[in-house]
């Protein structure tokens, strides 16, 4: 079946990706770049450079801009998702969807409307599990964003590998926060995997942040 999944270039949705082209061809990659960064449904750090994940892998990348707002960036995707079908003649669309009823329903709604397959390879799956995948995958991913105590900017930038993943396991079962980042504790950037014909390395970032709130803006990167 030929698919186009909802890429956000963090940690869930290249997994989701690299599930699905198990069995599926995936066609294109779809983005969209909101202009607020409390989008209640796409994920914002380091987003802008989904092009550059997209050239790594060598496939078709389609992208567009939303204002954000709730409910009103829906319609934007469903705009966006139904270019997929016009230029690439997508059958379905692959989410990130971990845990989150109002992500899942809503892009389950479009894809009604569209006569779309809405499949969804994360779903339910435990954050200790979907971590290990990262690791057990060579899944090369950064964190990009922290939104909870006592994630501080010393998070910001630091790879999600072995050491990390221990530590955000332990943190969970104290600060009762979700380790993978359900919750929006964590936004990550995945800078090499297994579909990437070339690696992304990072040349220069900034870290903003405040009160246990911060992101990572990359202001240079280039492929390897």
């Amino acid at each position: 079946m030929k698919l186009a999944v909802l890429f956000s270039g963090g940690k869930d949705s290249y997994l989701s990706f690299q599930y699905a082209s198990r069995d599926h061809e995936i066609s294109c990659l779809l983005t969209l770049y909101p202009e607020r960064e409390d989008s209640w449904m796409f994920h914002t750090p380091a987003i802008e450079w989904t092009k550059l994940q997209a050239e790594a892998i060598g496939i078709h990348h389609l992208t567009s801009r939303t204002s954000g707002v709730k409910e009103k960036e829906l319609e934007d995707l469903y705009l966006l998702i139904n270019l997929a079908i016009s230029e690439y003649s997508i059958e379905g669309v692959v989410t990130g969807a971990l845990a989150s009823v109002y992500q899942a329903t809503r892009i389950q709604r479009i894809c009604n409307r569209l006569n779309l397959w809405c499949f969804n390879p994360l779903w339910q799956m435990p954050q200790k599990l979907l971590l290990e995948e990262l690791l057990a995958n060579n899944i090369d991913s950064v964190i990009t964003g922290v939104a909870a105590e006592p994630l501080d900017e010393t998070w910001l930038g630091r790879n999600i590998d072995s050491e990390s993943v221990k530590e955000l396991v332990a943190l969970g079962s104290t600060y009762a926060i979700n380790p993978a980042g359900e919750g929006g504790e964590i936004e990550s950037f995945v800078l090499d995997a297994p579909l990437f014909k070339r690696s992304i390395r990072i040349l220069e970032s900034t870290k903003h942040y405040s009160n246990f709130s911060g992101r990572l803006e990359i202001k240079e990167a280039r492929l390897e």
